[in-house]
């Protein structure tokens, strides 16, 4: 190959190689410079038409009875080396030892990492990606696995459309603490500004989890942060997990998306993206309405009003009977009295006239 035609093929592969390169380069965020209005113009795939986060709407969704429940594969399994966990400056991400697995789907897939969306301490709702009914809860979980039965590595198996399997777990705030979110709230001070990684206690996965793996809603959908790669599997639970508040202002107020060298510091806050148009899509759901269905606080005291009115008017009842009984005793026993003095009067009478009336004589 002479020298001009070196030259061109140089150029050629530049010119090829070039937007990929830009694309790693890009410092994208949800609300500054290229921000999510932008994430298209940069990475073509959040442009797409099969994008995540979506809002399950309920009455739309189609029960699908062949959904069996997921199965978490050595979550549990911990063992004893630590885990890692570090801020990239968009989120905190906990990796995860390759033994841990997901069963329930039409291939074995392979746990990589999880991690977390949330919003911010203000008074404004919002936090979580995915939305139902148009509802958001206040964070979101997400645990990575990619499909190791088809594909070598995360790498190759993420721009595959059934490359990953994600599971979605809604978060919400309550009075009470969750102790296994602890193992990672309490170690979030460690990583606190952009690039900073940490070795943490390893800790049972599955306890992050809702108990009720069985009623969940599936669709194909994207990674929700750039390159939004059309290639999840995703699985979002119906039932949410509850944290408490201080947790979550935890989580929303010690991390940072600079790095620690940078004089502006910037909170790490409101790292969801907007939900997506469904499309063409589907969303299935592994429980009927029915079985699904949760009951508002209204629907609960209503039934135990019910219940307590019901109580009550069965006892009122159940005393009218027993005095009515009683009564009919006491009436009877009475009448049972007043017969044994008649009949004792009766006798009384005879036995006077008997001794009173003369005697015949033989």
């Amino acid at each position: 190959m002479d020298t001009l035609g070196l030259f061109m093929l140089l150029i050629l592969l530049f010119f090829q190689w070039m937007p990929a390169l830009a694309a790693e380069e890009i410092t994208w965020t949800y609300s500054g410079l290229v921000g999510q209005s932008e994430w298209s113009e940069y990475f073509p795939d959040c442009g797409g038409t099969s994008q995540s986060p979506v809002d399950v709407m309920t009455t739309q969704a189609k029960y699908n009875p062949s959904l069996i429940p997921v199965t978490p594969l050595g979550y549990s399994q911990h063992g004893n080396q630590p885990f890692t966990m570090y801020n990239n400056g968009h989120t905190v991400v906990i990796e995860l030892p390759e033994w841990m697995g997901l069963g329930g789907l039409p291939w074995f897939f392979t746990a990589i990492q999880m991690h977390l969306h949330w919003g911010n301490d203000g008074p404004s709702p919002g936090g979580s990606e995915h939305t139902i009914n148009g509802l958001s809860a206040d964070a979101e979980l997400h645990v990575v696995h990619y499909n190791s039965e088809l594909y070598p590595n995360m790498s190759a198996a993420m721009t595959q459309k059934d490359g990953l399997a994600v599971l979605g777990i809604l978060i919400v705030t309550g009075e009470e603490t969750n102790p296994a979110f602890n193992n990672i709230l309490n170690y979030l001070s460690r990583i606190r500004h952009a690039d900073q990684k940490a070795f943490i206690p390893a800790f049972d996965v599955q306890s992050l989890l809702p108990e009720d793996l069985g009623r969940y809603y599936r669709y194909n959908g994207s990674l929700t942060t750039p390159p939004c790669h059309q290639s999840v599997i995703w699985t979002l639970f119906h039932k949410r997990v509850q944290i408490s508040v201080a947790q979550l202002l935890k989580l929303e107020k010690i991390l940072y998306s600079s790095k620690a060298e940078e004089p502006d510091r910037m909170l790490l806050q409101d790292n969801y993206r907007a939900t997506q148009p469904l499309n063409h899509r589907v969303i299935f759901t592994s429980f009927s309405a029915e079985s699904g269905k949760e009951l508002s606080s209204g629907e609960v005291t209503a039934i135990v009003i019910g219940v307590m009115c019901g109580c009550v008017g069965l006892a009122v009842i159940v005393r009218f009977i027993v005095k009515t009984i009683r009564t009919k005793d006491s009436e009877k026993e009475k009448e049972e009295k007043e017969d044994m003095a008649m009949n004792s009067t009766s006798e009384a009478e005879k036995k006077e006239e008997s001794l009173l009336s003369p005697q015949s004589v033989p």
